[in-house]
């Protein structure tokens, strides 16, 4: 900085030449570097006097904008949060093959209490009980005087009717939130597949809606996924069909006196569940909670189809046959004699009835279900040789259905291979599968001997798998169920349906006692595996009751052919219209005569 002199000596030179006071020089200098120093002071004070009010000034803006947001906001429920989590609920639809909407999402509220602002709390607890009527309303007084709640929940989800009854009570303290909740606009149809979904993470403006069980659960992540953009999941499942063989089978399920009943419809091309059903069952609107007591099946949640382990009898002969023909050990004329006495392992295996087949061919063994020609087929095959067969048809693992309950239907195998397990397994005892692992079975059959993998999702083209057994093999297979279903001596006969060429197998199997001691006389579980039309198969349809019982006739008939059989013979008729597939009758030869006859 320059520094200018009080004294300049050139100055006071002149001014004494001049005849000037020098003194005059030194207090103007002295007035200007005074002046100078007040401004810079000054404009110094006035710069950190701006940056105080400018912060003072953001500070209170700040705290004034916070103040006004906590004034104008409402009450949150006290939970515990992640900083900076935000609560998803969008969920996507479902719909079926055809787009008809299986689940979808419906705005509604919640309704909470604020009990501070409340001015009569009894009397709008007493009203309260009145428009929900499980609520005590002792206790809920109780709780809105409470001086140091400042929140309760009244209900998570209400419907207009009952939100208008709650505007009426006139309570300032009660108060609305907006919601999005599930809903299945079929009820109780598709029930089990769709699982259904509950509140997750939830606040009072919104609420995390998640999957609890089925395909709900399954694709949780998918359906919960913003970049759906509201682009639905379309499911295999056809609502018409799966309507009508729900419709069939509680009806079947209620003749036969049976508790409990299942059916699966497959593409045996692409592996598409068309129609699944499990009765009895419930509505996904309103999801009963797990039972605590008892058996898992005797529970309206139990999925018969793909969580039921059952002892499938027959329906496994085929298995057998196909394996035997496929080793080129026999062939559909080869004769087996199935007369008495027939041992294995010390035990003697007997035939329903005690029946006599006598000598019969392999297709008589499937037509008449002869469990004695089926153990010897088996023990030509050998223990070692059927497991790997069926374990090729996915009898040894669960089903990959996309539903989480299809991951607990693990089939039960013998841990002791003996030749005795290898005799009883080939007709369906001492194996315990799924109704849907049986129709996996059979689509192979009905293809060509490819597998496909059972799916609830649409497909477009066909998917075959590993070639399990030869084409031959399979036609050959194919003509025995035909027959077990055209010939009058085959077990199932009722299962004839006019246009429509039936094949299939029945199966009867006694339910095992829960402690493992034997089996039940008179619990049966019966089945009936079919493949439609048998002259372009296109679909498997596998038909359980679980303790059925015919009592039309003058004693109670327990077996496949007098309760399943006719059950899916009624189905089959129902929805092969709905399927596309048109009757194909028998009209004869038609004779033309001339005019002049």
């Amino acid at each position: 900085m320059t520094r200018i002199p009080l004294r300049p000596l050139a100055r006071i030179l002149d001014a004494r030449q001049k005849g000037e006071n020098p003194d005059a020089i030194e207090r103007e200098n002295r007035r200007i570097r005074h002046e100078d120093m007040r401004d810079r002071m000054r404009l110094r004070a006035e710069g950190r006097l701006l940056v105080l009010a400018v912060m003072f000034f953001c500070a209170y803006g700040v705290i004034g904008a916070r103040m006004g947001m906590l004034s104008a906001s409402e009450p949150s429920e006290p939970r515990a949060q992640a900083s900076g989590a935000s609560i998803i609920a969008s969920r996507a639809d479902i719909t079926d093959r055809h787009g008809r909407l299986l689940a979808t999402n419906m705005s509604t509220h919640s309704l909470y209490a604020h009990p501070q602002q409340m001015i009569e709390p009894q009397r709008a607890a007493q009203r309260l009980a009145e428009i929900f009527p499980d609520l005590d309303a002792e206790k809920l007084a109780a709780r809105f005087m409470d001086p140091k709640r400042k929140f309760l929940w009244v209900r998570k989800k209400i419907s207009p009717e009952q939100m208008q009854a709650v505007h009426d009570i006139g309570e300032p303290g009660l108060l609305f939130g907006p919601r999005e909740m599930r809903l299945y606009p079929n009820g109780p149809i598709l029930s089990h597949v769709l699982g259904g979904a509950s509140f997750g993470q939830e606040g009072v403006h919104s609420a995390e809606v998640i999957g609890t069980a089925g395909i709900e659960r399954f694709f949780d992540k998918e359906l919960r996924d913003p970049a759906r953009e509201g682009v639905p999941l379309t499911l295999s499942i056809d609502l018409t069909v799966q309507a009508a063989a729900e419709e069939v089978l509680d009806a079947g399920m209620k003749l036969m006196n049976a508790k409990g009943a299942a059916s699966v419809l497959m593409d045996v091309h692409t592996g598409e569940v068309i129609s699944i059903v499990s009765l009895p069952d419930f509505d996904p609107n309103d999801r009963p909670r797990p039972a605590v007591q008892g058996r898992p099946s005797d529970s309206p949640l139990f999925n018969r189809a793909v969580q039921g382990v059952y002892e499938l009898g027959s329906t496994f002969k085929i298995f057998a046959a196909i394996q035997a023909m496929q080793l080129d050990l026999v062939q559909p004329d080869t004769i087996i004699d199935t007369s008495p006495p027939f041992k294995v392992g010390g035990h003697r295996i007997g035939e329903f009835d005690n029946h006599n087949y006598g000598k019969i061919s392999v297709e008589k063994i499937i037509v008449k279900s002869s469990n004695r020609g089926t153990g010897k087929l088996a023990l030509a095959i050998g223990p070692e040789r059927q497991q790997t067969f069926l374990k090729t048809l996915g009898l040894f693992d669960p089903t990959p259905l996309e539903i989480v309950e299809a991951h607990g239907g693990k089939p039960l195998i013998p841990e002791r291979w003996t030749d005795l397990s290898t005799v009883t397994i080939s007709y369906g005892h001492g194996i315990s599968t799924t109704p849907l692992h049986l129709a996996t079975g059979y689509a192979a059959i009905a293809n060509g001997g490819h597998m496909v993998k059972p799916t609830l999702l649409k497909q477009t083209t066909s998917q075959y798998q590993d070639v399990v057994f030869r084409e031959d093999v399979a036609k050959d297979a194919l003509h025995m169920l035909r027959e077990v279903v055209s010939n009058e001596d085959g077990t199932a006969s009722f299962g004839e349906v006019p246009g429509y060429s039936v094949g299939g197998k029945t199966g009867s199997a006694e339910k095992p006692k829960e402690n493992g001691g034997g089996y039940y006389k008179e619990k049966n579980i019966n089945t009936f595996a079919s493949i439609f039309p048998t002259d372009n198969p296109k679909y498997v349809l596998v038909v359980t009751l679980d303790e059925p019982m015919d009592t039309a006739g003058s004693k109670p008939r327990r077996t496949a052919g007098w309760t399943s059989v006719p059950v899916a013979a009624e189905m089959i008729g129902r929805i092969a219209p709905l399927l596309g597939l048109r009757p194909h009758y028998d009209t004869g030869q038609l004779v033309t005569t001339s005019a002049s006859d």
